[in-house]
C-alpha cells in the first residue's frame, strides 16, 4: 500500500465518486495536479474514459491507494511531440485516445428519438408491427459496380413486420455503402477538421487580460491592415499541458445564476484564486468582487447584448453582433464560452465571426441564454463555429433552438450549412436529434399521388431543411433506415420510428417562426461591408 505523499503527477489508482443514481463508484483516475493547503493534500484528479468537465480535486480519503500506477520512468521527460512544456506521460496514455467523434454516441436516458428496431420476434410473441395500408419507398440510384451485390436474404424464421416505406430517388447522389459509414468524414476526429489559417505580417494577438480598448491597432507598423475574413475556433489539441487541462475558475456569478465551470478558460491569473468571479450579465464584463460589479452596475447602461434584434417571439429574443464593432462584448463571450466548450480554442482576433445571442426577456432586461458564432465568409460551407447552451438552461429546448435558428438563417442565404468539426459530444447529440427529427418531419409529410409512391431526392431534403447532404445521408444511416433491396438502396420507417419521432415533436414546444426574423444577408466579400 502506497503513502499518501508517493501520490504524484500522472499517477493512475481508483477514486471515489457519486455517479448519476447517486451510488457509490471506484473508476479509475490520473492525477494531474496535487496542492498543499494549509497542511492538508488535494489530488486534481481526471476519471480516464470520462468527460473532462467531470474532473474535480479530492482529498486522499478517497484515493485507493492500495492500487496506484506509477509513472512510466522513460516519461519523465516533460516533453510530448517534441514539444518543450507538455506533462509528462502516464501508464498507458495514449494522446490520441481523445474524445473520437467518428463512433456513433452511446444513446442517452431519455433520448427522443428511439433507435432502429430489431428483427422481430417469433409468430404469436406480439413483437410484429401492424401493417400499415400506406407505404412510401426511397430509393437510390446505384454506381454501376454496386448493382450486382445481391439483396439481402430475409430473415429465417418469422414474418417480415410490415413497414412504412418511402420512395425517394435520387440519381444525383449515390449513398455510400452502408457497411463502412462514412460517420469518419462527417464527425472527424479531433483535429482533423483544423484549417491552417495563415499568419499575417504584423498582426498582434491581444494579451490575456482584456482590455476595453476597441480602437487597437491590428499591426505594429501602426497602419491598419484588412480585416480578416474567415477564421477557425478548433482547439489545437498538440499543445495541451498540464494548465490548460485543469479547470482554474471555481465559480462564475453570471445574474441570478451561479455557474460552475466546466473547463480551463485563459482569463487574466489574478481572478483564478477568486473564490467566485462576477460578470455583468448584460455587457459580461468580470470584476474581482461583488463590490466591484455593483459599482460597475451603476454606470453599465447595456439591458441587452450589443448588436441588432433580429428576431423576437415573445420572451426570445435573437441579437446579432459584429465580432469587429463589438470586439470587447466578443471577446468577453468567447471566455465565458470557453468555461463550458472543451473543443474550441479562444481567438481574441474576433473580426472573422458574427455572434447570435439567444436572451429571454424580463421586467430588468435581456437575459442570455446562449449563443452560437458563425463565420463572416467560410470556404467549407459552416454555419455555425461555437454553440452553447449555458447550463440553467441546459435540457429546455434551447439548444435545438439555436440550432433550427441557424439553419434558418442559411435559408434566408439560400446555402446549406453545416457545424465544424469537431462537435463536443452534448453538440453531437443535439445536432442528431435535431437533423433527425427535421429529416423524419420532411418524409412523413409526403403526400402520394395519384396512386403512385411520393418520391424526393436527397437534393431537395438538403434544399428544404439548409442541411448539407453529407449530414442528411449520415443522419439516415445513423438511424440505420437505409437497407438494400433489388439493386437499390431503400429507406424503410418503421412504426417505432415513426411513434417515437410524433412522441420527440410533442415535446418540442420551443419552434422558430420565420415571419419573426427580420433579417437581411451581407455579402462581406466587399469591403464596405467591413
Amino acid at each position: 500500500m502506497a503513502e499518501v505523499g508517493e501520490v504524484s503527477e500522472g499517477c493512475r489508482l481508483p477514486v471515489l465518486r457519486r455517479n448519476q443514481d447517486n451510488e457509490d463508484e471506484w473508476p479509475l483516475a490520473e492525477i494531474l495536479s496535487v496542492k498543499d493547503i494549509s497542511g492538508r493534500k488535494l489530488f486534481y484528479v481526471h476519471y480516464i474514459d470520462f468527460n473532462k468537465r467531470l474532473d474535480e480535486w479530492v482529498t486522499h480519503d478517497r484515493l485507493d491507494l492500495k492500487r496506484v500506477q506509477v509513472p512510466r520512468k522513460e516519461a519523465k521527460t516533460p516533453t510530448k511531440n517534441g514539444l518543450p512544456g507538455s506533462r509528462p506521460g502516464s501508464p498507458e496514455r495514449d494522446p490520441r485516445k481523445s474524445l473520437d467523434l467518428a463512433l456513433p454516441a452511446a444513446p442517452a436516458s431519455g433520448k427522443s428519438l428511439p433507435g432502429p428496431p430489431g428483427p422481430p420476434g417469433p409468430p404469436g410473441s406480439g413483437t410484429g408491427t401492424v401493417p400499415v395500408p400506406v407505404q412510401i419507398t426511397l430509393r437510390f440510384h446505384l454506381p454501376k459496380e454496386s448493382e450486382a451485390e445481391p439483396p439481402p436474404a430475409p430473415p429465417p424464421g418469422g414474418q417480415r413486420p410490415t413497414k412504412r416505406k418511402v420512395e425517394v430517388v435520387s440519381p444525383a447522389t449515390p449513398v455510400p455503402a452502408a457497411t463502412e459509414t462514412s460517420q469518419a468524414s462527417v464527425f472527424p476526429q479531433n483535429g482533423s477538421a483544423r484549417r491552417a489559417v495563415a499568419a499575417q505580417p504584423g498582426r498582434k494577438r491581444k494579451s490575456a487580460c482584456l482590455g476595453t480598448d476597441e480602437d487597437s491597432q491590428d499591426s505594429s507598423d501602426g497602419a491598419p491592415s484588412a480585416p480578416r475574413m474567415t477564421g477557425s475556433l478548433v482547439s489545437d489539441r498538440s499543445h495541451d499541458d498540464i494548465v490548460t487541462r485543469m479547470k482554474n475558475i471555481e465559480c462564475i456569478e453570471l445574474g441570478r445564476h451561479r455557474l460552475k465551470p466546466w473547463y480551463f478558460s485563459p482569463y487574466p491569473q489574478e481572478l483564478t484564486a477568486l473564490p467566485v468571479l462576477y460578470l455583468c450579465e448584460f455587457c459580461l464584463k468580470y470584476g474581482h468582487s461583488l463590490r466591484c460589479l455593483q459599482r460597475h452596475l451603476t454606470k453599465c447602461d447595456l439591458r441587452h447584448p450589443p448588436g441588432n434584434e433580429i428576431y423576437r417571439k415573445g420572451t426570445i429574443s435573437f441579437f446579432e453582433i459584429d465580432g469587429r464593432k463589438n470586439k470587447s462584448y466578443s471577446q468577453n463571450l468567447c471566455l465565458l464560452a470557453k468555461c463550458f466548450l472543451d473543443h474550441k480554442t479562444l481567438y481574441y482576433d474576433t473580426d472573422p465571426f458574427l455572434f447570435y445571442v439567444m436572451t429571454e426577456y424580463d421586467c430588468k432586461g435581456f437575459h442570455i441564454v446562449g449563443y452560437f458564432s458563425k463565420e463572416k465568409e467560410s470556404t467549407e460551407d459552416y454555419n455555425v463555429a461555437c454553440i452553447l447552451t449555458l447550463p440553467p438552461y441546459q435540457r429546455r429546448g434551447y439548444g435545438k433552438l439555436l440550432i433550427e435558428f441557424s439553419y434558418e438563417l442559411s435559408k434566408v442565404e439560400g446555402k446549406t450549412g453545416t457545424p465544424e468539426k469537431p462537435l463536443s459530444d452534448l453538440g453531437l447529440l443535439s445536432y442528431r436529434s435535431y437533423w433527425s427529427q427535421t429529416i423524419l418531419e420532411i418524409l412523413m409529410g409526403l403526400k402520394a399521388e395519384g396512386g403512385e409512391r411520393p418520391q424526393i431526392t436527397i437534393n431537395e431534403i438538403s434544399e428544404i431543411t439548409s442541411i448539407k447532404k453529407e449530414d442528411v445521408i449520415s443522419t439516415l444511416q445513423y438511424l440505420n433506415l437505409i437497407n438494400y433491396y433489388k439493386g437499390q438502396y431503400i429507406l424503410t420507417l418503421s412504426e417505432d420510428i415513426v411513434e417515437g419521432h410524433e412522441r420527440a415533436m410533442l415535446k418540442r414546444v420551443l419552434r422558430i417562426d420565420a415571419k419573426c426574423l427580420h433579417f437581411t444577408p451581407k455579402d462581406w466579400s466587399k469591403r464596405g461591408k467591413w
